[in-house]
């Protein structure tokens, strides 16, 4: 059902999204191996538990989360969310999280890693869904608020 409300996400906003189903994307070396792009390429969605709610931090996947930088953007030490309450906050399973088609509202933030890529592949709801888009068109879905929180 996740990959549905992404396609719905998209058919609101007049998107026209290529969803690709694959084998096995669920972590970003599996993602990349079966796009054929380099790990930088996949844009994994990453879900903090905040004081006052929740936050996604969409990078390149390639890179990992600076502690340090992230308490100074947000002012609170990064704790990610757990498996169980990833899917129940963003109503998509954690290997197919995106800042798409989301049960409730959250935060999305893209870091300065994704603008090494024209274009990147983001999950779309499943462990084997993704889609292709440029950094732009994802800057412009998800609010374009950048930050500088990876390695």
């Amino acid at each position: 059902m996740s990959v549905e409300s992404v396609r719905e996400y998209f058919k609101r906003k007049n998107i026209q999204a290529n969803i690709m189903l694959l084998e096995d994307t669920s972590t970003v070396d599996k993602a990349a191996r079966s796009l054929g792009v380099t790990p930088g390429e996949i844009a994994k969605s990453l879900l903090f538990r905040t004081k006052e709610g929740y936050i996604m931090i969409v990078m390149a996947g390639d890179r990992k989360i600076d502690n340090r930088k992230f308490k100074e953007t947000f002012s609170c030490k990064a704790r990610m969310s757990d498996p169980k309450e990833v899917e129940e906050v963003t109503g998509h399973p954690v290997g197919g999280v995106c800042p798409f088609g989301l049960k409730n509202h959250i935060d999305v933030y893209l870091d300065e890693s994704l603008k090494n890529y024209e274009i990147v592949y983001p999950a779309a709801g499943d462990i084997n869904a993704a889609v292709a888009m440029t950094v732009k068109e994802l800057s412009e879905l998800t609010g374009n608020r950048w930050v500088n929180v990876s390695q």
